[in-house]
Formats: C-alpha cells, structure tokens, sequence
C-alpha cells in the first residue's frame, strides 16, 4: 500500500483513482481544476468527495502556497492522470518516487495537450499511449510504459479515445504505479531527435478550405470532433461539421458544392470528391445534418464557403 498525491479529472481521472483505491492504496490528497459553468463538479471530484477523500482545487500550483497545500513531499507518488495545468517540479519531484503521467500518443511524438486531435488531423493509422516521468519540459521526460494503437480510419478523437484509448491507458496507468512502487520500473529517455509538439487545436486549425481534398478534410473534420468542431460558413454563419465520412465521387462540381441532403447527412463537393458529414451545429446544439440544413436553407446545389 502506498500514499499517493493524485491530479487529474473527468472520466479518466476517476477510473484511474478508482483503480488506485481498489489496489489498497490511499491517496494524501485529490487535486482537480477549478469548477467552471454552473459550479457543480465534475466527474474526478465528485467521486473524491463521495469517498470522503482530501480535495485541492486550485488556479495554478506555481510557488510555495502550492507546494505546502498539496503536500508532495508526504506521498510516496505523484500520479498524474489527464492533467492540463501546470504542475512544476517543486511538486512533481518532491514524492519518494517522483511521478508518473499519462499522455495519448508514442512519445517523444506528438506532444502538447491536443496530441489526439494532431494525430487524426495528419492522417495517422497507429497512434499509442505512455507513462512517462514529468519534468520541467512539455512531456519530455523519461518513458516509462508505451502501447501502440491503431487509429481506424474514420476515428472521430472522440471515438479513438473512448473507444481504443481509455481503457488500455487505465490499466496501463496502474500498471506503472505498481512497476513504481514495486521497484522495477525502468525509464527510458526519450529520443529528442524524433520529438514532435503541435500547439492547442483552435478554431484557426480548424478551418474547411473545399478546395482541398477530401480524404485531407475528412481527418480535419474528425481530429476536430467533438472540439472544436471544424468550420465553414453559408451564408455568413458559421457552420461546424461532424461524424465525417469520405463520400465518393463529385462529378465534376465545384469544391463547396452541395450535392445532396438526406438522411444519411451532408455531401458537399471537395477537390477530386467529395465529403459527407452526419451533424451540424450553426447556433443551436448539434444536430442532424439533414435537420440543420433544412433550417438554414442548405440545399443540393447551393455552395458552402470555407471557414472564416
């Protein structure tokens, strides 16, 4: 059994803390970010407070106040599962073992906090998972465990990491506690010369240009899926895609063309053919394509500009 100062959130957060529990280990405190919204908590929290364990929800954790809140220097572990705050070294090196993070792709590739969306946007078919130790740097320290996965090749980021990612890093996750605590761990230095780092994915990245070609905005639409949703406009309003499948052939129409509206969603003409796309959202939420379109006058034939 160890002690072990935990930071994370949302669902992941909550399996990989659950986990540790069932395990037999106590956690010297349960860092979360701040609430946002409405104020009520969020998955990670939520459970920490149910289980009656210490919460610490704070801005930033630079400087002492920090360090003597949370405490390190008592747990035998940082363990830091899907985290994006900064969490200096005052904090990460001042466990017995250090720490342990989590990151959802090969590192030294692809690092940065939008490591998924980068992946699929740039058309990857294996994608992977790491336990690596943190250090001063942007998810540059020594590896721990990796997994490689695929990436199916219309892979949503949402149903990658739902549908591939999460589980394994879970286990994975516990896993490298236990090599930790245990005393076989061997971490390995990452090769800098094949390190990659790709900033947040925004709405700048997410732009629909129809003049590309269409199996280059299906990986758009899909590493943007569900944020921040790749964009277009029609007549001046913005319109976000998702559920994004390559759709054939165009005949010849001019990129941005509507070629049809159906059940099946959206089909809009790119360079050398042509995308289909299941759900829009303009103002409102998301909804079905076919339903969006209908309320926006979106018709075969009409033209979609590129996002703005």
């Amino acid at each position: 059994m160890a002690s072990i100062l935990f930071f994370g959130q949302a669902r992941f957060g909550r399996a990989v803390l659950d986990g540790l529990l069932e395990a037999g280990h106590d956690m010297t405190a349960v860092c979360v970010p701040p609430r946002t919204g409405n104020g009520a908590p969020e998955e990670l929290e939520a459970r920490a407070h149910e289980l009656d364990l210490p919460v610490i929800s704070r801005r930033s954790y630079r400087g002492p106040e920090a360090v003597a809140e949370t405490g390190p220097q008592r747990a035998d572990l940082a363990v830091l599962a899907f985290v994006t705050q900064i969490i200096p070294v005052a904090i990460l090196d001042a466990p017995r073992l250090a720490s342990v993070c989590f990151h959802p792709s090969m590192l030294p590739r692809y690092r940065g906090g939008s490591a998924i969306a980068w992946q699929l946007i740039n058309g990857e078919t294996g994608g992977g998972i790491t336990a690596f130790r943190p250090d001063d740097g942007i998810d540059s320290g020594p590896v721990y465990l990796q997994r490689p996965l695929i990436i199916g090749p219309d892979d949503s980021a949402a149903a990658y990491y739902y549908g591939r990612v999460f589980e394994p890093a879970v286990e994975m996750m516990l896993e490298a506690v236990e090599l930790l605590l245990s005393g076989r761990a061997r971490p390995l230095a990452q090769e800098e010369s094949s390190a990659s780092h790709d900033p947040l994915c925004g709405d700048e990245h997410a732009v629909i240009d129809w003049d590309r070609p269409a199996k280059t905005l299906h990986d758009l639409v899909r590493g943007c899926d569900p944020s921040p949703g790749a964009h277009c406009s029609f007549a001046g309003r913005q319109l976000r895609l998702y559920g994004s499948r390559r759709g054939g052939d165009a005949a010849g129409a001019r990129p941005g063309t509507v070629l049809s509206v159906d059940d099946a969603g959206l089909r809009v003409a790119t360079a050398g053919g042509s995308l289909l796309v299941a759900k829009l959202r303009a103002a409102g939420p998301k909804a079905a394509a076919a339903e969006v379109a209908a309320e926006l006058g979106i018709k075969a034939g009409r033209r979609l500009d590129g996002g703005r």
